[in-house]
């Protein structure tokens, strides 16, 4: 049995058959990084996750309840793509560390009471949450 779905593209239209999904879902990247690409990174990513272990006990025994978190909060945040953390503490001044460390706080805070929040309404009530920039 072929289940088809379809999106549209520009002005092509795709059509992906049921085996085709599962082959493009079991797909192995064979690309290798140059050497050195493997050391970049997201700046907030490590603020984040310790600021999460700081804010909420519950997230050091529950992973999952921790990525969500994680990407509550970092998609809150402008990404500050990096090799080494040093760059970021060498080119920022005590102000711009400080802020940056403001905006962790608040996105994790947030992200914490809309994961709370999802799963206290997880039972199917409609949900009226909305989520601003941060």
């Amino acid at each position: 049995m072929k289940i088809q779905s379809q999106s549209e593209f520009s002005h092509h239209k795709v059509t992906l058959h049921s085996e085709d999904s599962a082959m493009l879902l079991q797909h192995k990247s064979r690309a290798v990084a140059p050497q050195g690409l493997d050391t970049i990174h997201n700046y907030y990513e490590r603020l984040v996750l310790e600021e999460i272990r700081h804010q909420s006990s519950r997230s050091r025994n529950d992973e999952d309840y921790l990525a969500d978190v994680a990407c509550v909060s970092l998609n809150h945040l402008p990404p500050r793509y990096i090799r080494y953390d040093v760059d970021m503490t060498f080119f920022l001044s005590p102000q711009e560390q400080r802020e940056m460390i403001d905006k962790v706080k608040l996105a994790v805070t947030e992200a914490i009471s809309y994961v709370s929040l999802r799963e206290r309404n997880a039972d199917g009530e409609v949900e009226n949450i909305s989520q601003g920039e941060g």
